[in-house]
Protein backbone atom coordinates (compact mmCIF):
# COMPACT_ATOMS: atom_id res chain seq x y z
CA UNK A 1 0.00 0.00 0.00
CA UNK A 2 1.50 2.81 -1.01
CA UNK A 3 2.13 6.03 1.98
CA UNK A 4 0.77 9.07 0.12
CA UNK A 5 2.04 12.79 1.94
CA UNK A 6 0.24 15.48 0.17
CA UNK A 7 2.93 18.35 0.56
CA UNK A 8 2.61 21.92 0.00
CA UNK A 9 5.71 23.74 1.54
CA UNK A 10 8.34 27.31 2.31
CA UNK A 11 10.62 28.90 0.61
CA UNK A 12 14.18 27.49 1.11
CA UNK A 13 17.36 29.51 0.69
CA UNK A 14 17.99 30.38 -3.39
CA UNK A 15 21.21 29.49 -4.91
CA UNK A 16 22.14 32.23 -7.24
CA UNK A 17 22.04 30.89 -10.90
CA UNK A 18 25.57 31.11 -12.51
CA UNK A 19 24.56 31.87 -16.18
CA UNK A 20 27.95 33.00 -17.62
CA UNK A 21 29.26 29.01 -16.83
CA UNK A 22 26.21 27.65 -18.73
CA UNK A 23 26.46 29.78 -21.58
CA UNK A 24 27.83 26.83 -23.76
CA UNK A 25 27.16 24.27 -26.67
CA UNK A 26 29.68 21.76 -25.38
CA UNK A 27 28.94 18.79 -24.20
CA UNK A 28 29.03 18.08 -20.55
CA UNK A 29 29.54 13.72 -19.58
CA UNK A 30 28.74 12.11 -16.34
CA UNK A 31 27.74 8.76 -15.49
CA UNK A 32 23.92 9.92 -14.45
CA UNK A 33 21.75 12.36 -15.15
CA UNK A 34 18.85 13.53 -13.23
CA UNK A 35 15.94 15.37 -14.14
CA UNK A 36 14.27 17.32 -11.16
CA UNK A 37 15.19 18.97 -8.10
CA UNK A 38 12.77 18.25 -6.39
CA UNK A 39 12.32 15.60 -3.30
CA UNK A 40 12.71 12.77 -5.57
CA UNK A 41 15.66 13.95 -7.07
CA UNK A 42 17.49 15.26 -4.10
CA UNK A 43 16.39 11.78 -2.73
CA UNK A 44 18.23 10.56 -5.73
CA UNK A 45 21.49 12.50 -5.23
CA UNK A 46 22.01 12.02 -1.99
CA UNK A 47 21.87 8.36 -2.84
CA UNK A 48 24.46 8.06 -5.69
CA UNK A 49 26.76 10.56 -3.94
CA UNK A 50 26.99 8.08 -1.02
CA UNK A 51 28.18 5.20 -3.18
CA UNK A 52 30.39 7.86 -4.88
CA UNK A 53 28.92 8.15 -8.12
CA UNK A 54 29.39 11.00 -10.59
CA UNK A 55 25.83 12.49 -11.36
CA UNK A 56 24.26 15.92 -13.20
CA UNK A 57 20.86 17.37 -11.14
CA UNK A 58 19.17 19.46 -14.07
CA UNK A 59 16.61 21.68 -12.46
CA UNK A 60 14.58 24.47 -14.46
CA UNK A 61 14.04 26.74 -11.34
CA UNK A 62 16.23 28.80 -9.39
CA UNK A 63 16.29 26.66 -6.24
CA UNK A 64 15.76 23.49 -5.17
CA UNK A 65 12.18 21.40 -4.17
CA UNK A 66 10.49 24.35 -6.12
CA UNK A 67 7.00 23.07 -5.75
CA UNK A 68 7.15 23.58 -1.70
CA UNK A 69 9.44 26.53 -1.98
CA UNK A 70 7.37 28.75 -4.34
CA UNK A 71 3.91 27.13 -5.19
CA UNK A 72 2.40 26.73 -1.46
CA UNK A 73 0.33 29.13 1.00
CA UNK A 74 2.39 30.16 3.68
CA UNK A 75 0.28 28.12 6.31
CA UNK A 76 1.04 24.89 4.86
CA UNK A 77 1.65 21.61 6.75
CA UNK A 78 2.54 18.31 6.24
CA UNK A 79 -0.58 16.54 5.89
CA UNK A 80 0.84 13.02 7.31
CA UNK A 81 3.03 12.46 10.34
CA UNK A 82 6.85 13.30 9.73
CA UNK A 83 8.20 9.21 9.39
CA UNK A 84 5.89 9.26 6.13
CA UNK A 85 7.89 12.48 4.47
CA UNK A 86 11.30 12.08 5.01
CA UNK A 87 14.04 11.75 1.99
CA UNK A 88 16.31 8.89 1.88
CA UNK A 89 18.75 8.37 4.29
CA UNK A 90 18.13 11.53 6.91
CA UNK A 91 14.74 11.38 9.17
CA UNK A 92 13.52 14.82 10.15
CA UNK A 93 15.21 15.81 13.48
CA UNK A 94 13.20 14.47 16.25
CA UNK A 95 12.54 18.46 17.28
CA UNK A 96 10.48 18.73 14.70
CA UNK A 97 6.76 18.65 15.28
CA UNK A 98 4.79 15.31 14.11
CA UNK A 99 2.94 17.48 11.07
CA UNK A 100 6.20 19.47 9.77
CA UNK A 101 4.88 23.21 9.00
CA UNK A 102 6.31 24.96 6.21
CA UNK A 103 9.32 26.73 7.79
CA UNK A 104 10.76 23.48 9.23
CA UNK A 105 10.59 21.56 5.84
CA UNK A 106 12.36 23.88 3.64
CA UNK A 107 15.12 24.12 6.51
CA UNK A 108 15.34 20.14 6.30
CA UNK A 109 15.22 20.34 2.63
CA UNK A 110 18.28 23.00 2.36
CA UNK A 111 20.11 21.26 5.20
CA UNK A 112 19.75 18.28 2.82
CA UNK A 113 20.76 19.60 0.04
CA UNK A 114 24.38 20.68 1.96
CA UNK A 115 24.93 17.36 3.87
CA UNK A 116 24.86 15.47 0.74
CA UNK A 117 26.78 18.48 -1.28
CA UNK A 118 23.60 18.12 -4.08
CA UNK A 119 24.43 21.54 -6.46
CA UNK A 120 21.66 21.44 -8.91
CA UNK A 121 22.24 22.97 -12.57
CA UNK A 122 19.54 25.15 -11.69
CA UNK A 123 18.22 27.03 -14.63
CA UNK A 124 18.13 24.52 -16.84
CA UNK A 125 14.61 23.84 -18.53
CA UNK A 126 14.64 19.97 -20.16
CA UNK A 127 13.77 20.33 -24.12
CA UNK A 128 15.02 16.94 -25.11
CA UNK A 129 16.26 13.39 -23.84
CA UNK A 130 16.59 10.60 -25.87
CA UNK A 131 18.37 7.53 -26.03
CA UNK A 132 21.36 7.26 -28.34
CA UNK A 133 21.45 3.20 -29.45
CA UNK A 134 25.08 3.33 -30.80
CA UNK A 135 26.99 5.21 -28.12
CA UNK A 136 24.75 3.52 -25.68
CA UNK A 137 24.14 6.93 -23.69
CA UNK A 138 21.15 9.19 -22.81
CA UNK A 139 21.39 12.77 -24.45
CA UNK A 140 19.97 15.17 -22.89
CA UNK A 141 19.47 19.23 -24.39
CA UNK A 142 18.23 22.34 -22.30
CA UNK A 143 17.09 25.86 -22.80
CA UNK A 144 18.96 27.78 -20.35
CA UNK A 145 17.81 30.77 -18.92
CA UNK A 146 19.43 33.61 -19.68
CA UNK A 147 20.01 32.43 -23.15
CA UNK A 148 22.15 29.07 -24.47
CA UNK A 149 21.66 25.42 -24.74
CA UNK A 150 23.26 23.39 -21.85
CA UNK A 151 24.09 19.58 -23.85
CA UNK A 152 24.65 16.65 -21.33
CA UNK A 153 25.38 12.87 -22.06
CA UNK A 154 25.23 10.04 -19.72
CA UNK A 155 24.73 6.56 -19.53
CA UNK A 156 21.84 6.51 -17.01
CA UNK A 157 18.70 8.74 -16.81
CA UNK A 158 16.89 9.12 -13.84
CA UNK A 159 13.18 11.25 -14.33
CA UNK A 160 12.36 12.76 -10.72
CA UNK A 161 10.14 15.47 -12.40
CA UNK A 162 7.20 14.19 -9.38
CA UNK A 163 3.91 14.44 -9.76
CA UNK A 164 3.18 17.75 -9.97
CA UNK A 165 4.83 19.37 -12.64
CA UNK A 166 2.42 22.08 -14.46
CA UNK A 167 -0.68 23.49 -12.95
CA UNK A 168 -3.85 22.86 -14.17
CA UNK A 169 -6.85 24.76 -14.59
CA UNK A 170 -10.09 23.07 -16.33
CA UNK A 171 -12.24 24.47 -18.81
CA UNK A 172 -14.48 26.72 -17.67
CA UNK A 173 -17.38 28.19 -19.93
CA UNK A 174 -17.13 31.82 -19.64
CA UNK A 175 -14.22 31.78 -17.79
CA UNK A 176 -12.40 34.21 -20.08
CA UNK A 177 -14.65 36.84 -19.42
CA UNK A 178 -14.70 36.78 -15.47
CA UNK A 179 -13.93 40.45 -14.58
CA UNK A 180 -12.57 39.26 -11.17
CA UNK A 181 -8.96 37.41 -10.40
CA UNK A 182 -8.41 33.68 -11.63
CA UNK A 183 -5.75 32.16 -10.20
CA UNK A 184 -3.99 28.32 -9.88
CA UNK A 185 -3.95 27.53 -5.50
CA UNK A 186 -0.04 28.07 -6.94
CA UNK A 187 0.05 31.36 -6.62
CA UNK A 188 -1.77 31.40 -3.44
CA UNK A 189 0.02 32.90 -0.15
CA UNK A 190 -1.96 34.00 2.06
CA UNK A 191 -5.91 35.48 2.28
CA UNK A 192 -4.76 38.56 3.71
CA UNK A 193 -5.61 40.42 0.95
CA UNK A 194 -9.37 38.37 -0.05
CA UNK A 195 -10.55 39.37 3.27
CA UNK A 196 -14.04 41.17 3.05
CA UNK A 197 -14.15 39.71 -0.55
CA UNK A 198 -16.29 36.88 -1.93
CA UNK A 199 -13.63 33.88 -3.11
CA UNK A 200 -14.64 31.17 -4.88
CA UNK A 201 -12.36 27.56 -4.46
CA UNK A 202 -12.64 25.23 -7.34
CA UNK A 203 -11.27 21.64 -6.16
CA UNK A 204 -11.89 20.02 -2.66
CA UNK A 205 -8.68 17.84 -2.36
CA UNK A 206 -6.30 18.64 0.02
CA UNK A 207 -5.11 21.81 -1.47
CA UNK A 208 -8.11 23.11 -1.78
CA UNK A 209 -9.47 22.48 1.14
CA UNK A 210 -6.58 24.50 3.22
CA UNK A 211 -7.09 27.43 0.12
CA UNK A 212 -10.72 27.47 1.95
CA UNK A 213 -9.49 27.54 5.43
CA UNK A 214 -6.62 30.32 5.37
CA UNK A 215 -9.57 32.36 3.22
CA UNK A 216 -11.81 32.08 5.74
CA UNK A 217 -9.40 32.36 8.76
CA UNK A 218 -8.47 35.45 6.72
CA UNK A 219 -12.07 37.06 6.44
CA UNK A 220 -13.06 36.00 3.14
CA UNK A 221 -16.59 35.27 2.59
CA UNK A 222 -15.33 31.94 1.06
CA UNK A 223 -17.47 29.34 -1.05
CA UNK A 224 -15.54 25.53 -2.16
CA UNK A 225 -17.02 23.60 -5.20
CA UNK A 226 -17.37 19.77 -4.23
CA UNK A 227 -17.94 17.88 -7.31
CA UNK A 228 -17.66 15.00 -6.50
CA UNK A 229 -18.12 12.16 -3.54
CA UNK A 230 -14.95 12.35 -0.86
CA UNK A 231 -13.35 11.11 2.54
CA UNK A 232 -12.43 13.27 5.28
CA UNK A 233 -10.44 12.13 8.15
CA UNK A 234 -8.88 13.49 10.59
CA UNK A 235 -5.14 13.66 11.02
CA UNK A 236 -4.79 11.35 13.91
CA UNK A 237 -6.94 8.76 12.14
CA UNK A 238 -4.88 8.63 9.09
CA UNK A 239 -1.66 8.31 10.98
CA UNK A 240 -3.45 4.89 12.95
CA UNK A 241 -4.53 3.91 9.40
CA UNK A 242 -0.98 3.73 7.67
CA UNK A 243 0.14 2.07 10.65
CA UNK A 244 -2.32 -0.64 10.73
CA UNK A 245 -2.01 -1.26 6.99
CA UNK A 246 1.44 -3.18 7.99
CA UNK A 247 -0.55 -5.51 9.99
CA UNK A 248 -4.27 -5.77 8.52
CA UNK A 249 -6.04 -6.01 5.11
CA UNK A 250 -6.45 -2.64 3.73
CA UNK A 251 -10.56 -3.03 3.69
CA UNK A 252 -10.50 -3.37 7.20
CA UNK A 253 -8.12 -0.21 7.43
CA UNK A 254 -10.54 1.28 5.61
CA UNK A 255 -13.70 -0.04 7.58
CA UNK A 256 -11.95 1.42 10.42
CA UNK A 257 -11.26 4.87 9.10
CA UNK A 258 -15.45 5.18 7.58
CA UNK A 259 -16.53 4.76 10.99
CA UNK A 260 -14.28 7.08 12.89
CA UNK A 261 -14.83 9.96 9.95
CA UNK A 262 -18.95 9.05 10.28
CA UNK A 263 -17.91 9.16 14.02
CA UNK A 264 -17.00 12.85 13.84
CA UNK A 265 -17.73 14.31 11.00
CA UNK A 266 -21.20 12.82 11.23
CA UNK A 267 -23.64 13.22 8.12
CA UNK A 268 -21.72 14.78 5.40
CA UNK A 269 -24.77 15.69 3.68
CA UNK A 270 -25.72 18.11 5.67
CA UNK A 271 -22.87 20.18 4.93
CA UNK A 272 -23.30 20.33 0.86
CA UNK A 273 -21.18 16.97 0.32
CA UNK A 274 -21.49 13.27 0.34
CA UNK A 275 -19.23 10.47 1.73
CA UNK A 276 -17.70 8.14 -0.64
CA UNK A 277 -18.84 4.56 -1.25
CA UNK A 278 -15.54 2.79 -1.81
CA UNK A 279 -12.68 3.01 1.40
CA UNK A 280 -9.95 6.21 1.37
CA UNK A 281 -7.06 4.24 0.69
CA UNK A 282 -8.83 1.87 -2.20
CA UNK A 283 -9.58 5.05 -3.89
CA UNK A 284 -5.96 6.52 -3.56
CA UNK A 285 -4.41 3.10 -5.01
CA UNK A 286 -7.30 2.86 -7.39
CA UNK A 287 -7.25 6.44 -8.80
CA UNK A 288 -4.58 8.26 -7.08
CA UNK A 289 -7.44 10.69 -4.87
CA UNK A 290 -6.52 12.05 -1.69
CA UNK A 291 -8.67 11.33 1.47
CA UNK A 292 -8.99 15.10 2.91
CA UNK A 293 -7.22 14.85 5.95
CA UNK A 294 -9.18 17.71 7.87
CA UNK A 295 -6.54 20.38 9.54
CA UNK A 296 -9.49 23.01 10.59
CA UNK A 297 -11.39 23.55 7.15
CA UNK A 298 -14.46 21.36 8.30
CA UNK A 299 -15.17 23.10 11.56
CA UNK A 300 -15.50 26.16 9.61
CA UNK A 301 -17.61 24.47 6.55
CA UNK A 302 -20.27 23.19 9.56
CA UNK A 303 -20.29 26.68 11.11
CA UNK A 304 -20.59 28.43 7.76
CA UNK A 305 -18.01 30.38 7.67
CA UNK A 306 -17.17 28.16 4.45
CA UNK A 307 -20.13 27.71 2.23
CA UNK A 308 -20.32 24.31 0.16
CA UNK A 309 -21.43 24.56 -3.85
CA UNK A 310 -21.87 21.95 -6.84
CA UNK A 311 -19.87 22.16 -9.58
CA UNK A 312 -19.79 25.35 -12.16
CA UNK A 313 -21.76 25.25 -15.03
CA UNK A 314 -20.56 28.45 -16.37
CA UNK A 315 -19.84 32.29 -15.96
CA UNK A 316 -21.76 34.98 -17.16
CA UNK A 317 -20.16 36.71 -20.08
CA UNK A 318 -18.15 39.76 -19.20
CA UNK A 319 -19.42 39.24 -15.31
CA UNK A 320 -18.80 38.03 -12.00
CA UNK A 321 -21.22 35.78 -11.75
CA UNK A 322 -20.64 32.18 -11.57
CA UNK A 323 -24.12 29.89 -12.26
CA UNK A 324 -23.88 26.37 -10.70
CA UNK A 325 -25.43 23.22 -12.12
CA UNK A 326 -27.89 23.96 -8.81
CA UNK A 327 -29.23 26.57 -10.85
CA UNK A 328 -28.19 29.05 -8.11
CA UNK A 329 -25.87 31.99 -9.08
CA UNK A 330 -23.62 33.85 -6.87
CA UNK A 331 -21.20 37.22 -7.54
CA UNK A 332 -17.42 36.32 -7.04
CA UNK A 333 -13.99 38.83 -6.70
CA UNK A 334 -12.16 35.93 -7.25
CA UNK A 335 -11.91 32.37 -8.82
CA UNK A 336 -8.89 30.02 -6.79
CA UNK A 337 -8.17 26.57 -8.94
CA UNK A 338 -6.52 24.22 -6.95
CA UNK A 339 -7.30 21.58 -9.35
CA UNK A 340 -4.53 20.07 -9.47
CA UNK A 341 -1.65 19.35 -12.29
CA UNK A 342 -0.37 17.45 -15.63
CA UNK A 343 2.71 16.49 -16.52
CA UNK A 344 4.70 17.57 -19.36
CA UNK A 345 7.07 14.81 -19.62
CA UNK A 346 6.10 13.83 -22.82
CA UNK A 347 7.01 16.92 -24.56
CA UNK A 348 10.76 16.16 -24.14
CA UNK A 349 11.17 12.60 -23.49
CA UNK A 350 11.48 11.01 -26.68
CA UNK A 351 10.49 7.48 -26.76
CA UNK A 352 8.38 8.31 -24.22
CA UNK A 353 5.54 5.66 -24.74
CA UNK A 354 8.13 2.60 -24.58
CA UNK A 355 8.73 3.89 -20.25
CA UNK A 356 5.56 6.09 -19.11
CA UNK A 357 2.29 6.49 -19.74
CA UNK A 358 0.21 9.37 -20.72
CA UNK A 359 -0.24 10.59 -17.54
CA UNK A 360 3.00 9.71 -16.44
CA UNK A 361 2.80 7.51 -14.44
CA UNK A 362 5.63 4.39 -15.09
CA UNK A 363 4.67 1.70 -17.47
CA UNK A 364 6.06 -0.94 -15.22
CA UNK A 365 3.56 -1.73 -12.38
CA UNK A 366 4.49 -1.02 -8.75
CA UNK A 367 6.66 -2.69 -7.49
CA UNK A 368 9.01 -2.36 -10.15
CA UNK A 369 8.09 0.86 -11.89
CA UNK A 370 11.05 2.66 -10.83
CA UNK A 371 13.24 0.71 -13.80
CA UNK A 372 13.22 0.61 -17.55
CA UNK A 373 15.64 0.20 -20.11
CA UNK A 374 18.67 1.17 -21.78
CA UNK A 375 19.61 2.66 -18.05
CA UNK A 376 16.26 4.64 -17.65
CA UNK A 377 15.04 5.18 -14.20
CA UNK A 378 12.04 7.08 -12.83
CA UNK A 379 11.83 8.35 -9.14
CA UNK A 380 8.61 9.18 -7.35
CA UNK A 381 6.34 8.67 -10.78
CA UNK A 382 4.44 5.99 -8.74
CA UNK A 383 2.35 7.56 -6.97
CA UNK A 384 3.70 6.50 -3.37
CA UNK A 385 4.68 10.11 -1.72
CA UNK A 386 7.83 10.94 -0.90
CA UNK A 387 8.90 7.86 1.29
CA UNK A 388 8.30 6.19 -1.77
CA UNK A 389 10.39 8.58 -3.54
CA UNK A 390 13.23 8.05 -1.51
CA UNK A 391 12.63 4.29 -1.57
CA UNK A 392 12.71 4.24 -5.56
CA UNK A 393 16.27 6.52 -5.51
CA UNK A 394 18.00 4.02 -3.09
CA UNK A 395 17.12 1.06 -5.69
CA UNK A 396 18.06 3.21 -8.28
CA UNK A 397 21.36 4.07 -6.81
CA UNK A 398 21.98 0.87 -6.18
CA UNK A 399 21.42 -0.73 -9.61
CA UNK A 400 23.77 1.79 -11.23
CA UNK A 401 26.17 0.72 -8.99
CA UNK A 402 25.87 -3.24 -9.49
CA UNK A 403 25.82 -1.92 -13.08
CA UNK A 404 28.86 -0.10 -13.63
CA UNK A 405 30.74 -2.66 -11.24
CA UNK A 406 30.40 -5.08 -13.75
Amino acid sequence: MPHFPKAHITPIKEQPINLSARMTTSVEQTTAIIIGAGPSGLSTAASLHRLSIPYTLLEREDCIASLFTKKTLHRFHLHLPKRFCQLAHIPFPAKFPTFVPRTDLLKYLDDYAFQFNIKPKFGNLVTSAEYDEDGEVWKVETEVVGGGVGRYEGRFLVVATGENTEAFVPEVDGLGGFKGEVVHSTEYKSGEKYGGKNVLVVGAGNSGMEVAYDLSECGARTSIVVRSPIHVISTWSVTIGLLLLKVLPLHLVDSLLVWSSKLMYGDLTKYGMQRAKEGPFFIKVRDNKYPVIDMGTFKNIKSGKIQVLPAIKSIKDGGDEVVFENGKQYQFDAIIFATGFKTSTHLWLKGNDSFLNKDGTPKTMYPNHWKGENGFYCAGLAQTGIIGAAMDAQKIAQDILNLISK
